[in-house]
């Protein structure tokens, strides 16, 4: 397996960055809230002071819906994390974990086993950042990766991984920056950790539609899609993350079931926004809605 499934933290900087700004909404009106994202993002005595209601309507400027878009992708991993805890799942792997504080900012019982997988650089960056006396910080283990002679496998059961527990993973952010053939591998590395118990996957991934039809990747009425298509490809290239690959919904769904899992739920902005926005009075226009990425939760019966 290639190490390019770990990248630089440009990206888990800006959707840090995102995180940070929902926060600083009224406790009424916020979709999520990320006590700690302040601690990793730059200039954020800045965003503080803008406020809300501010960053939000400077980050539309750019490309309405992203913010949405990102914080909607937040809250439903947190929702899965929080029902899988509160289950069966006695073990929790965040694979290429970055600035994710989920085991901190969730109700997580104490008996939740957390892994976080990444870069050992970025890993001890993040912990230098961390305030002390963090809730569940005895539950996580930093399993750091080098590629070039360790796999994932391995480096799971030496941090004590158990193979018998069920277990849920998450791959939030990763695919449209890494090769398929490193996508398939790590896909197909889960499926072998787990096949002696349940296991849950979450997956994002971006349409291939963004390239073929723009068009059908944003909300009816979207201004200038396929300039905005451009646009986001061409800022994620600019920080050194460039995406390089795009799934169709079958593409995923074959690569899963190759390898032992089936697709329960696929969704999108479009399908979450009467969930999360219009409770709180924030329902988000059509013509602002980002399809472009799906949230993909798959089970495997081991």
């Amino acid at each position: 397996m290639s190490n390019s499934i770990f990248r630089k933290d440009g990206t888990a900087q800006g959707v840090a960055k995102q995180r940070l700004i929902e926060s600083l909404a009224k406790p009424n009106k916020r979709i999520i809230n990320d006590p700690y994202a302040d601690k990793f993002v730059i200039g954020s005595s800045i965003i503080k002071l803008l406020g809300h209601k501010l960053n939000v309507w400077l980050t539309e400027k750019l490309a309405p819906g992203f913010h949405q878009h990102l914080i909607s992708r937040t809250r439903f991993i947190d929702e899965l994390i929080e029902k899988s805890a509160a289950s069966e799942v006695e073990q929790y792997v965040i694979l290429g974990a970055g600035y994710d504080l989920r085991p901190h900012r969730l109700n997580l019982p104490s008996t939740l086993k957390i892994f976080e997988v990444d870069q050992l650089e970025v890993q001890q960056r993040k912990q230098s950042k961390l305030p002390k006396n963090l809730i569940n910080k005895q539950n996580i283990t930093y399993v750091g990766v080098n590629f070039s002679h360790q796999t994932l496998q391995e480096q799971l059961l030496t941090s004590g991984f158990d193979q018998k527990k069920p277990t849920v993973f998450t791959l939030e952010g990763v695919s449209q920056y890494i090769t398929k053939a490193a996508l398939t591998s790590t896909i197909k590395e889960l499926n072998e950790l787990t096949q002696n118990t349940t296991s849950t996957f979450f997956i994002s991934y971006v349409d291939n539609l963004l390239n073929e039809n723009p068009e059908a990747c944003f909300g009816q009425g979207y201004q200038n899609p396929k300039k905005k298509a451009e646009l986001i490809k061409r800022l994620s290239a600019k920080v050194g993350e460039p995406w390089i690959s795009f799934y169709s919904e079958e593409e995923i769904e074959e690569i899963l079931s190759q390898n032992g899992f089936t697709i329960k739920e696929n969704k999108t902005l479009a399908d979450l926004n009467s969930v999360y926005f219009t409770p709180v009075g924030r329902t988000i226009p059509e013509q602002h809605i980002f399809k472009l990425e799906h949230f993909v939760v798959a089970k495997s019966s081991g």
